[in-house]
């Protein structure tokens, strides 16, 4: 039996964590080991930190985050294949005072949504875009994307990428960096611990630059994709630590201060 004493201490306990209010109670989706379920939640966790929930619009893109609206209790739209930002800057320009957001893949950004990412950075559009980026083309068999990496093997370089025929892995965050519309961009992880906990950080700092109005915001962030990867869970998270980040270094790229 309990003493009085444990008694007591069992009624002081305080809860340390909940399921955010803005993340539905839904099961994920995404395949064992995968980092989107993390990034929604810290999306999740850090609109309700910061008061957003009635005013955050998420704009799901195709590809493995395009059930996003399954999850986060938000207002959401879903555009089609690459046109998240341009779907981003329609609403933001029409609901000024929302928290505008598109969230999407290396495919979907880099590859057929270049002209829309690119452009709305390049004219400063108070947006921010959740860029994850794992490398290869999850939801559709873990083809090459514009961010495999040199000599990474995918289902369409099985001998591994060649950067003779196929160019080199594109750095987003590097590119949109020499844009003037561009006022946020943070490479982050959600491999491990310490990187989750970063990687909130920099979601927090590029809504709160939308919020100031300085700019085009995008936090890219670097995500394990064991099923495609061929690797158990743990390997997958070392290899972002070992070969992702050593090709797309973390850390902020740009910052305008406000």
């Amino acid at each position: 039996m309990l003493g009085a004493g444990n008694v007591v201490r069992w009624y002081q306990m305080k809860k340390v964590y909940e399921r955010p209010k803005s993340l539905k109670e839904a099961h994920f989706h995404y395949c064992p080991g995968c980092g989107h379920g993390i990034i929604n939640r810290l999306i999740a966790e850090v609109i309700d930190e910061m008061g957003l929930r009635e005013k955050a619009i998420c704009v799901a893109p195709a590809g493995c985050g395009m059930l996003l609206y399954n999850y986060l209790d938000t207002d959401a739209l879903e555009s089609a294949h690459g046109r998240g930002a341009a779907v981003a800057t329609g609403i933001k320009r029409v609901r000024p005072d929302n928290l505008v957001f598109s969230y999407q893949g290396d495919g979907d950004l880099a590859a057929i949504g270049t002209a829309e990412g690119f452009h709305a950075a390049n004219r400063g559009e108070p947006i921010t875009v959740i860029f994850v980026n794992n490398g290869v083309y999850g939801m559709t068999g873990g083809q090459m994307a514009p961010t495999t990496l040199s000599k990474q093997v995918t289902t369409t370089t099985p001998s591994g990428r060649d950067t003779v025929l196929a160019g080199h892995p594109v750095r987003v965050c590097e590119v949109f960096s020499m844009l003037e519309g561009t006022s946020f961009l943070e490479r982050v992880a959600v491999n491990k611990p310490s990187a989750i906990i970063k990687a909130k950080k920099a979601i927090s700092k590029a809504f709160q630059h939308q919020l100031d109005k300085t700019g085009f915001s995008l936090v890219e962030i670097l995500s394990p994709c064991p099923t495609n990867w061929k690797m158990n869970s743990i390997d997958a998270c070392k290899w972002v630590d070992e070969v992702m980040c050593k090709n797309f270094p973390i850390g902020v790229v740009k910052e305008v201060k406000c």
